[in-house]
């Protein structure tokens, strides 16, 4: 009750106090009796003081407001609503500052701690006065004492070094450490020198000593054990630091000083040389810079006709940086102890391919190996490309050793992956001269000045170091023991290779394809599990700055110079840098099959325009199929046709027959002199060791190969189905030893198109990107087709690869076409082969007679004579026509003696013999008289 009663009382002090106090105490008296009641005569005693406290406390006058609480609220009120706007208007800019470019980022922060080193010089060597140079002197000589004339030094250097080596911020750490280290102990030591000056003596006798930071390196360890190890610890904590700052091992420290004093002349330098392990940081810098744009290959050896003891890697060195290395691939989770480690690691992760320092150490031996290999190779690549006609040991030796293991019968790559095209000055390949064909004619190949040049490509990008660290993100917050351990970057998609850790499943990454998409901001994620070669997985990203492979780019390597095989085609560029280049005589047929939109037309131009660089009439000679009537009409007219451009679809289907006898030809001929292919019987002839029969008035010359391109195979199959598909069966399954090869190329792989027995015998393909994963079955038997990104992004199965190429295939614009179409017919008029199609004559015989039944009629013929029973109703359910066209069909071949006449409700006589119908088909078609 009492509590009760003066927390009331306290109440009424806000308000009217009187009321309040009255009601109170009349409450206390009536609570009086109550306790007389019990019998409590010391309850009234214990009252009274309460009572006149309370009395006392509500009778106190109220203070009276004062005059600066509003002010003070409203200022208040200023300095928040002020805090907030600029709180706001700082988030804003550091918001925008986000999509800002790392470089610029960098740029900013060194010319940040420049200006700093300027204002620190202006303040500690020219005595700068106003509160600026106050403010310097009280910071800047109170922290460094004597030695702060060398503050702005130490500000400058690390703003050079960022200006000068911005693609090294994974040293920043490293330098920035050890230069601490070195000034902790410097100033220490400075500090003792000067006699330890305290705090009690003053601010003045510490600024002429070791400044703050020298009295608070120094003072625990005098008062611990005393000057006498203090000086000691001191001393080598300012090795350490210098070790650090210059990236030098302990045991490596008898090397750096023998390298030193031949840089300075006090060693002789040939006595040095091979010491070439223990460069400076100035060294490691400028191979850094070279091992940018021509990064080797992973799979890489060293050139073996090099010695060992040229590279001279220090061995105390390298077993250093090997116990250093010895973790295969850093923690997961404490990469996320800063806010700035996600971008560390990216970083760490992608200069790991291109021999990057680890934990901010220098490069090991090897990647100084693999550096010393990258330049030499380019010293070799400048040296001029030797002709094919060159004697043997003439000019520089293609560099084998390096190159890396070809796939049966396509890739051809060259070392330095990013090679920029060759210069002006680069002779031309060896077969771009006069070359004198039979007849006296002189033929000269187009000139690849006639093709654009490309400029290099880029080994590496800021877009690649976000990717990384998304990856590396991902990989985190899923918690997968996995590491970026380096990328290598194409044309069109960059390939990360992710190691994982032990008792990681493959699995667990190919789970996260839909989470890795996200992170990138990327649909077409595509992730190969393993990398061919590699014990590692490869998740391919595109490259949001594409780049565009020439074709002159390709056929300007020293690959395509040193091979001289007409049927040498160029491709593009592959996922690793490295160009691609096929032999169709090794494919020997390949299927080109993608959307539309894709790369389809462009790859066959490039296929077209390559042969027509690199072959005359003489050496390929070429059937083009084009029933879209636009796609190949910039090559009419070339030498190198056989006949003119088919658009016609069931003249297509002829010349695809004609091909079979020719192939059959070809074949009489090399079974009758006993050779097995054709580069060999015409080789023999040119030796004059192949002579025709006595009696025979023939000439034998070489076959040229003959290259037949089908442009849409799904008109083909529309018209002619069964006709089509057995020439092209035929031709796939006999022609690689005729020197004839099939191009087919279509932008619809279905089933009804490429047919089983098509796939089976076409074993090269090329797949662009398709609309569905059952296109990509169909011509890969495998997916992936349809996550390509479309302009040129195919995957490449040559002939016994177990799994696709992925690459960007090479573009040839209409304009080049045009030149080397008219540098091609300037040279030589074609001449074509008038049995290839059917002949006008013929074909208006046929069109008066049999119409557009021609296909139908045949098959009704070698339906009725291999059954051996004429019958209208079975040529309905067979040919699934109407009753008049079976009825047309039976007089017609009424009318040619293949049945007789009609008996009524009887099937009719079969006047031909099985055996027979390969003669009676061939007078249908008009290819002989009957």
């Amino acid at each position: 009750m009492a509590s009760r009663t003066s927390g009331k009382g306290s109440q009424g002090t806000a308000g009217t106090a009187k009321p309040r106090a009255g009601r109170t105490t009349d409450a206390a008296k009536k609570a009086v009796p109550a306790k007389k009641t019990v019998g409590k005569k010391s309850a009234p005693a214990k009252k009274a003081p309460a009572k006149k406290a309370a009395a006392k406390k509500t009778a106190a006058p109220k203070p009276a407001p004062s005059p600066t609480g509003g002010v003070y609220r409203l200022a208040r009120a200023l300095w928040l609503g002020l805090a907030h706007t600029v709180g706001a208007m700082f988030r804003g800019i550091g918001r925008g500052a986000k999509g800002l470019d790392p470089a610029h980022r960098k740029d900013g922060l060194a010319l940040l701690l420049l200006g700093l080193a300027l204002v620190v010089a202006a303040g500690t060597w020219s005595n700068l006065r106003g509160p600026v140079g106050d403010l310097v002197e009280m910071l800047v000589t109170g922290a460094f004492g004597r030695l702060d004339l060398l503050a702005p030094l130490l500000l400058g250097a690390i703003a050079v070094r960022l200006i000068l080596y911005p693609e090294k911020p994974e040293a920043n750490g490293r330098i920035v450490i050890g230069l601490s280290a070195l000034v902790i102990g410097v100033l220490g030591q400075v500090h003792i020198a000067c006699g330890s000056p305290g705090r009690d003596e003053g601010t003045e006798a510490m600024q002429d000593a070791g400044g703050l930071i020298g009295w608070v390196a120094s003072k625990p360890l005098i008062f611990m054990m005393g000057e006498v190890l203090a000086v000691p610890l001191l001393v080598l904590l300012t090795v350490f630091g210098l070790l650090v700052v210059t990236a030098t091992p302990v045991n490596a420290i008898p090397q750096r000083l023998r390298l030193l004093g031949s840089k300075l002349g006090l060693v002789d330098a040939e006595r040095e040389s091979g010491i070439d392990g223990t460069e400076d940081e100035e060294r490691y810098d400028e191979q850094w810079r070279e091992s940018l744009p021509g990064r080797p290959r992973r799979s890489s050896p060293r050139r073996r006709d090099e010695p060992a003891d040229a590279y001279g890697p220090d061995l105390p060195e390298q077993e250093a940086l090997e116990r250093r290395k010895r973790p295969r691939r850093p923690s997961v989770q404490p990469a996320m102890g800063r806010e700035m480690d996600a971008v560390d690691v990216a970083a760490a992760a992608a200069a790991a391919l291109d021999g990057a320092v680890l934990n901010g150490m220098p490069p090991s031996p090897l990647v100084a190996d693999l550096t010393r290999d990258v330049t030499a190779d380019r010293q070799r690549v400048a040296s001029p490309v030797p002709t094919a006609r060159e004697p043997e040991g003439t000019g520089p030796k293609p560099q084998d050793s390096r190159r890396m293991p070809q796939e049966p019968a396509a890739k051809g790559s060259v070392p330095d992956l990013t090679k920029p095209a060759p210069d002006d000055s680069q002779p031309l390949p060896p077969r771009a001269e006069q070359l004198q064909l039979s007849g006296d004619i002189t033929y000269s190949l187009p000139s690849l000045d006639l093709l654009e040049r490309g400029g290099p490509g880029k080994t590496r990008s800021a877009a690649n170091d976000a990717v990384v660290a998304s990856l590396t993100n991902v990989f985190m917050e899923f918690k997968v023991d996995a590491a970026v351990t380096g990328f290598t970057r194409g044309p069109t998609v960059t390939r990360y290779e992710v190691e994982l850790g032990p008792a990681v499943k493959v699995e667990r990454i190919t789970a996260l394809t839909k989470n890795i998409a996200y992170a990138v901001a990327s649909p077409d994620v595509r992730i190969i599990s393993p990398i061919p070669g590699k014990s590692a997985v490869g998740i391919e990203i595109p490259n949001t700055d594409r780049e565009m492979v020439n074709l002159g780019d390709v056929l300007r390597l020293a690959d395509a110079a040193e091979d001289d095989h007409p049927m040498l085609v160029a491709l593009g560029k592959d996922v690793e840098g490295g160009y691609v280049m096929a032999n169709l005589a090794k494919m020997p047929h390949v299927l080109v099959a993608g959307a539309t939109g894709s790369g389809k037309s462009s790859c066959i131009n490039c296929l077209i325009t390559s042969v027509m660089i690199r072959a005359t009439p003489e050496d390929v000679r070429m059937v083009l199929v084009d029933p879209k009537r636009v796609e190949l009409t910039a090559y009419e007219g070339i030498p190198h046709l056989i006949t003119p451009i088919i658009t016609n679809p069931k003249r297509a289907a002829e010349a695809l027959q004609w091909v079979v006898r020719e192939m059959d030809l070809r074949y009489d001929d090399l079974a009758a002199f006993g050779y097995r292919h054709i580069d060999d019987f015409n080789q023999a002839v040119r030796n004059g060791k192949v002579k025709p029969p006595e009696g025979s008035e023939r000439e034998l010359q070489p076959y040229p190969y003959l290259l037949v391109i089908v442009d849409e195979l799904a008109d083909l199959m529309m018209v002619a189905p069964r006709d089509v598909e057995d020439a092209i069966v035929r031709i796939t399954q006999l022609a690689r030893a005729a020197g004839i090869h099939l191009v087919l190329a279509t932008q619809r792989p279905s089933v009804d198109v490429v047919t089983g027995l098509i796939k089976a015998n076409v074993p090269s393909r090329l797949a662009f990107a398709t609309s569905s994963l059952a296109d990509s079955r169909v011509i890969l038997d495998q997916p992936g087709a349809e996550k390509l990104i479309g302009k040129g992004d195919g995957l490449f199965l040559p002939m016994g690869a177990n799994k696709p190429t992925r690459m960007q295939g090479a573009f040839v614009t209409e304009a080049e076409v045009a030149a080397v179409v008219q540098h091609c017919k300037d040279q030589m008029a074609p001449v074509f082969r008038d049995d290839v199609v059917v002949g006008s004559k013929q074909k208006k015989e046929i069109d008066e007679d049999i119409g557009d039944d021609l296909d139908l009629l045949c098959q009704a013929a070698e339906l009725v004579v291999s059954t051996q029973f004429g019958s209208t109703s079975m040529l309905q359910r067979k040919l699934r026509v109407g009753f008049a066209k079976a009825g047309r069909l039976m007089d017609l071949m009424e009318s040619r003696n293949i049945v007789g006449p009609s008996e009524g409700s009887k099937a009719r006589d079969v006047l031909v013999k099985p055996d027979e119908l390969d003669g009676v088909l061939a007078v249908i078609r008009g290819e002989t008289h009957s």
